[in-house]
């Protein structure tokens, strides 16, 4: 036994490692995630979801949700090392009881209507396309006063919390909260590019208005195709905001939504936020690399899919298509640590 080897031997009880042997893990030239692209189809998932509304009531799993796991991470109920992604169903007549949690959560609707989410005394009626907040530590319900299944992608930032080891939940005192607001009062308030002359941020640092339909992001996006250059590598994507700070609508998740045209043929990018996309409507191409390895995803209405940190991607539509997508890039910006290339 050399010197060394003796050295790493003697220290071990005392709880001590080397850096040297561990600095270029630690410290990479790029970014090394273990993380790995992943296509969720829609049609291949529905059956299961299904079966889970017969297999559970809304109110016994308190949540009912298949968890979209990302294949290196299996048991870590991650679709990225930093945010979970999962798939809700609620049948007509069924209530997810009220709590909440210091975790922030989004859902994205992607099929059916006639569900509601409550938060903090509002409800919101959830349809196909919508982009709804439930803020770090508000009471929030489901429920389903229609008469077909409602499905929609939960996106919350589990495992940033669980990292920080900050993670609380309450449970309600009732099933459903009482209402106290009537419905599109937030909207009312913040949504129109005006605010109440005195007022504060009801929900701290997460956008006072908790949903935003989908007919005026669409309408959005289908203006500036016709009207504005279409990105090379985007198409035409715009950022959901925050309007008292411009920022994010979540402190710890970033929201989009884009359309690429018919017959689009984007350019490859990569940026150190990992993504996960929720296909809207249309179909189209995700090529995604990485060193040496490539992913091709054909993806048409409901699919998801996950692009990790620092993998290259790039997008086409032979006829059209809208994404929605979320990460992590808030907290990359406010670290001062966000990275993006947009390659040629």
């Amino acid at each position: 036994m050399n010197i060394r080897e003796q050295l790493y031997r003697d220290m071990a009880p005392h709880h001590l490692t080397p850096l040297w042997e561990v600095l270029h893990s630690l410290v990479p030239q790029q970014p090394a995630t273990p993380c790995v692209p992943a296509l969720w189809k829609y049609d291949e998932v529905r059956p299961f979801l299904m079966r889970a509304g017969e297999a559970i009531t809304a109110e016994e799993a308190v949540r009912r949700v298949l968890i979209l796991e990302n294949p290196a991470l299996r048991g870590q109920s991650a679709i990225t090392q930093s945010l979970y992604a999962g798939l809700q169903l609620i049948l007509p007549g069924e209530v997810a009881p009220s709590h909440r949690h210091t975790q922030s959560a989004l859902r994205f609707i992607v099929e059916g209507s006639g569900a509601y989410t409550a938060v903090d005394g509002e409800r919101t009626t959830m349809r196909p396309g919508d982009f709804i907040i439930t803020p770090s530590w508000t009471f929030h319900d489901h429920g389903h006063d229609g008469d077909a299944p409602v499905v929609w992608l939960d996106g919350l930032d589990i495992p940033m919390i669980r990292f920080f080891d900050a993670g609380f939940a309450e449970n309600g005192a009732s099933k459903s909260q009482a209402v106290s607001r009537a419905e599109g009062t937030s909207l009312a308030r913040y949504g129109h590019n005006m605010a109440p002359v005195r007022h504060d941020a009801p929900f701290g640092k997460t956008s006072p208005i908790f949903s935003y339909p989908y007919e005026r992001s669409r309408e959005a996006l289908e203006r500036l195709e016709r009207d504005a250059p279409v990105d090379a590598w985007d198409g035409v994507k715009l950022r959901y905001l925050n309007p008292l700070t411009g920022g994010a609508p979540m402190p710890t998740m970033a929201t989009f939504m884009q359309k690429l045209p018919a017959g689009f043929v984007g350019k490859p990018w990569r940026q150190t936020d990992g993504a996960v996309y929720s296909v809207v409507e249309g179909e189209g191409e995700a090529v995604i690399e990485h060193g040496a390895q490539t992913w091709r995803y054909a993806f048409g209405p409901h699919d998801h899919f996950v692009v990790p940190s620092w993998h290259t991607a790039r997008f086409t539509s032979e006829r059209g298509c809208v994404l929605f997508s979320f990460s992590d890039r808030p907290v990359h910006q406010a670290l001062g640590i966000h990275q993006e290339e947009r390659l040629s």
